[in-house]
């Protein structure tokens, strides 16, 4: 393995072929184990108000409106978020900004705590959003851009599971310490928690090789990097380092020039149906979210059981995702769309009433949630693998920008239309199904334009 990549004189290392020749390796695990440690307290901090909600609603006398606009409030930062942050790590790099977004989340978690008014509760929801949206995109790049092709869109899957469990673990928290404690106690905990992470991430972070590379950093900087995936790599020997398996982008940093390189090309078509099944994805994805818990407590489930059952369709949902992935990575995009295609006739099953109370009635709901949660995993994952580095984060995080119009939509509408009765909760799982639908369409419709999107699999040799 240690002459993985090298070119024919030794002074120039490939560093796409060096990365593509390589297996999964310690180096690998580690940084899928810290972005999954990311991205866990990431969704903790970002799921807590669905949990806290109900608690918060009897406290403050939240109408359904309010709920809504509080709910709305994280998303709307998260959609801001995302687009600072990505063109920011792919000027920067992907390290500070994951760094910094994760101590300002801690910060603003913790203060939730303090929130007295609805209105001091949605500006702290909104800053929480433009932290915890800043820093996804440039965690999936990093990760995507040190994997064999082979792994690229499972760690994003993998990544993201992190962030379903930390979704997951904020029902289980919020019933352990809201009922005896306050639901301020939980802001409190999962806010300290996030800090330690934040503390611990200073010393073993990494920065993305091929971003540096793409950016023209020095060799004596690159070099070790080179060494954290295969120690035994003479880099002595490597006055330079390349890229072969990615095009050139433009030279220019201006965000508009980052954004017009997201069109080059085949990609014209690929981007905008990357943002349309994102949009459908979020809206059903942060519909069930927002709301899933006083879903389940309008069609006659109490607030605990039906915390439960959410946390459990999340983390089921994102295992699912990843065991897709794993399955689909070497065959394109097109059997992502397995998982919305079994979740339509579940989320139909519930939406039209025809399973109500009875013995079915908790395990369909479970597996339309789980397949809503596995469909959005997937989805997430094909965001950036089309991108070249330099402009990869940027857009992973144009995606993530307009995923979030449905994500700001999702509470809204949802406040407006599907609560108060059941019938209208009964519209909420039938909205969702059509929501799976467009996931469908627009999935096998990137499938088949991808394939004109070639990339080099055996990467000529630098010269010296």
């Amino acid at each position: 393995m240690a002459e993985a990549g090298a070119g024919g004189s030794g002074s120039t290392l490939d560093v796409g072929r060096f990365l593509q020749g390589l297996r999964f390796t310690p180096f690998h695990k580690r940084l899928l184990i810290l972005s999954c440690l990311v991205t866990f307290f990431d969704g903790l901090d970002f799921s807590l108000i669905a949990f806290t909600l109900p608690y918060i609603r009897d406290e403050m006398g939240l109408t359904n409106e309010l709920m809504g606009t509080v709910s709305s409030a994280a998303f709307l930062g998260q959609m801001i978020g995302s687009l600072v942050g990505s063109y920011i790590a792919d000027i920067l790099g992907r390290r500070p900004v994951i760094l910094v977004c994760t101590v300002f989340s801690a910060i603003l978690t913790f203060a939730t705590g303090f929130a007295d008014s609805p209105d001091m509760l949605i500006v702290l929801r909104f800053f929480s959003g433009l932290a915890i949206g800043g820093l996804l995109a440039p965690a999936w790049s990093l990760n995507i851009e040190a994997m064999p092709a082979s792994m690229r869109a499972t760690s994003v899957t993998i990544i993201m599971l992190g962030f379903s469990a930390g979704g997951a673990m904020a029902g289980p928290i919020t019933n352990f310490l809201a009922p005896v404690y306050g639901w301020h106690m939980v802001f409190f905990v999962c806010g300290a928690l996030t800090l330690l992470l934040a503390v611990g991430l200073q010393f073993t972070l990494p920065e993305s090789m091929r971003w540096m590379v793409a950016k023209g950093r020095p060799a004596a900087q690159i070099a070790p990097m080179v060494n954290r995936f295969d120690p035994g790599l003479d880099t002595s020997r490597f006055t330079a380092f390349s890229l072969s398996d990615e095009r050139k982008t433009t030279d220019k940093q201006n965000p508009l020039a980052k954004f017009v390189e997201l069109f080059h090309g085949p990609l014209a078509i690929v981007t905008p149906l990357i943002w349309a099944a994102y949009f459908c994805s979020s809206f059903a994805i942060y519909l069930k979210s927002s709301f899933g818990v006083l879903f389940l407590e309008e069609l006659g489930v109490s607030v605990v059981n039906a915390s439960w059952i959410s946390s459990a369709g999340s983390i089921m949902g994102a295992v699912t995702g990843v065991i897709l992935l794993m399955l689909t990575e070497k065959r394109g995009p097109a059997l992502i769309t397995l998982a919305p295609l079994i979740g339509i006739p579940f989320l139909l099953l519930i939406g039209l009433g025809l399973v109500d109370q009875g013995a079915a009635f908790i395990p369909v709901i479970l597996i339309g949630s789980i397949m809503v949660g596995a469909g959005h995993a997937a989805v997430i994952s094909i965001t950036s693998i089309y991108y070249p580095s330099a402009v990869r984060s940027t857009g992973g995080g144009w995606a993530s920008f307009m995923a979030k119009f449905a994500s700001v939509a999702a509470p809204l509408v949802g406040a407006r239309y599907f609560l108060g009765d059941r019938l209208a909760v009964l519209d909420g799982y039938l909205f969702s199904a059509g929501c799976l639908a467009g996931i469908v369409v627009f999935v096998l419709a990137l499938s088949h334009f991808a394939k004109r999107l070639k990339t080099p699999e055996r990467p000529q040799e630098q010269p010296a």
